[in-house]
């Protein structure tokens, strides 16, 4: 198990060499490039507004702009030099929490509540077979999840009841047994998200493609087998949820980027039917707001649209990005690799 987890993990840190081209003319949406002046490549990405967002690195890189992408000011937390974060939850321009991956003490959670100007590391792995690959809050951003790949043959649930300042192992009683070679990809911090005031989704690959969703805030879980194909490299990538009935999959295999598979599609937040094809292996995806059927998904050949749910994708843009977020006033952000970042303009 550790050998798969470094292997993915060190799979998704290599930036594919893809030609890049430029987005399509006319109508069609384009990515406004908004670059941060480093060299780490951005997985973890998380948007208020047009104006306002965070990105967190693979180097413990922690950045943030308030006009939109003008300007950044580097955030990042000290003495985190090194480490691999990839999600990045904020609440409001001053509240925020970063989870850094990786096997036993590498898996670390951040939080802050002046803007980055101070952190606290509130959460360090003590388990050396549990390895956090994503989280997500609730409304309010007192209530969170993370999730472990699994530990003992379950997966293993994080909780935080005051913002991401303390964290708690939940019990595993209510979580169905994970299949022996199943994994999370910990590609663009959205393996695990939220909906509501209780539901919540996370997505799993490897021998075993499957979705798991509680109703009760993580205390038990079902869980479905996905449309989208298993595989040692692949699976489930991204979860996307617009309300507690109406959520989106994708995903794929890394090691075959140019070979797009069906993504998944819910309307009652439990059973999934097949959806459409983007046009390669998709990292991440995001609700262009809410109540819309309008969908960005991302990953190394480019971006796709969809304007139906997901039952069908064409693609705009050829550049890599790895990971999405869409905010309440309809501005798209994507984050990439090399500092790579930029704003969606339709």
């Amino acid at each position: 198990m550790v050998t798969r987890r470094l292997s993915v993990a060190l799979v998704l840190a290599v930036p594919l060499l893809l030609p890049a081209a430029p987005a399509h003319a006319g109508s069609a949406p384009v990515w406004e490039p908004v670059p941060v002046p480093t060299t780490q490549g951005f997985r973890g990405l998380a948007a208020l507004d047009a104006e306002t967002a965070w990105v967190s690195g693979s180097g413990g890189g922690v950045w943030r702009t308030a006009d939109g992408g003008q300007t950044w000011q580097d955030v990042s937390p000290a003495g985190a030099a090194g480490a691999a974060f990839r999600d990045i939850e904020v609440h409001d321009p001053h509240r925020a929490s970063v989870l850094s991956i990786g096997e036993g003490a590498a898996s670390r959670i951040y939080t802050t509540d002046d803007g980055g100007g101070s952190w606290q590391l509130s959460f360090v792995n003590d388990d050396p077979h549990a390895f956090y690959d994503c989280m997500d809050f609730f409304p309010g951003g007192r209530r969170g999840l993370a999730m472990s790949d699994p530990v003992a043959g379950r997966f293993r649930i994080l909780a935080t009841d005051d913002g991401g300042h303390t964290w708690r192992v939940l019990p595993t009683a209510g979580m169905p047994p994970a299949v022996e070679g199943e994994f999370g990809f910990a590609a663009s911090g959205t393996c695990l998200v939220t909906a509501g005031a209780h539901d919540v989704w996370f997505a799993t690959g490897g021998v075993a493609s499957r979705i798991f969703h509680s109703g009760d805030g993580g205390r038990t879980w079902t869980a479905t087998t996905a449309p989208l194909p298993a595989g040692a490299t692949a699976g489930v990538y991204s979860l996307a949820f617009r309300d507690t009935r109406h959520g989106v999959a994708v995903g794929g295999d890394f090691l075959a980027p140019e070979s797009g598979v069906v993504t998944g599609i819910t309307r009652n937040g439990e059973t999934w039917q097949s959806g459409g094809i983007p046009h390669g292996y998709r990292s991440g995806v995001a609700w262009h707001r809410e109540q819309s059927n309008t969908l960005v998904a991302v990953g190394p050949t480019g971006s796709d649209l969809s304007v139906d749910g997901g039952r069908s994708w064409t693609r705009f843009d050829s550049v890599r990005y790895d990971a999405v977020a869409c905010t309440g006033d309809g501005a798209c952000w994507a984050s990439g690799p090399g500092g790579r970042v930029a704003l969606l303009r339709v």
